[in-house]
């Protein structure tokens, strides 16, 4: 079974997201035991930005330090970029405990993007909401393409 821990800055807020989050959680839960973590997002303002993203950073930092048995990748859309294929290939690994983390609205910090290997959903940029969605989605499909189930690839 995969062990996959998403840990994410915020809370999913619209309900359509969070439905097909939890879809897509649903259709994991015979193949992968996720653990979802949501780490408090900060409030900011134009003045303050640089500042909250360096606090939200060392937050990140101070949470993902205990994940020392995780595989840990930040999602920016910098990143390194995978097909649907390589993804499962490279990324998804049975028996290997996965971390994929997600920035909130201000992205991460540059002590963050430094500790960890970056992976791109895209080269656009997403909500976290979003972000949270294709993740998942792509977990889906990658678990698919490795177990040989028909899924849309």
């Amino acid at each position: 079974m995969f062990e996959i821990t998403i840990v994410a800055l915020g809370k999913i807020k619209e309900k359509f997201w969070r439905d097909a989050f939890l879809e897509y959680l649903k259709r994991l839960k015979p193949y992968a035991k996720i653990q979802i973590t949501e780490l408090k997002a900060s409030a900011f303002s134009t003045a303050n930005q640089e500042k909250i993203k360096q606090e939200e950073g060392e937050r990140l930092l101070t949470y993902l330090a205990h994940l020392k048995h995780c595989e840990i990748y930040l999602l920016t859309e910098k990143g390194k970029n995978f097909d649907s294929l390589n993804f499962s290939r490279k990324i998804l690994k049975e028996g290997k405990s996965l971390c994929f983390v997600i920035g909130g609205t201000l992205g991460f910090s540059a002590s963050v993007l430094e500790s960890y290997p970056q992976v791109s959903l895209s080269p656009l940029t997403f909500t976290h909401e979003m972000a949270r969605v294709i993740l998942l989605e792509q977990i889906y499909r990658g678990i698919c393409i490795k177990k040989a189930k028909p899924y849309h690839y």
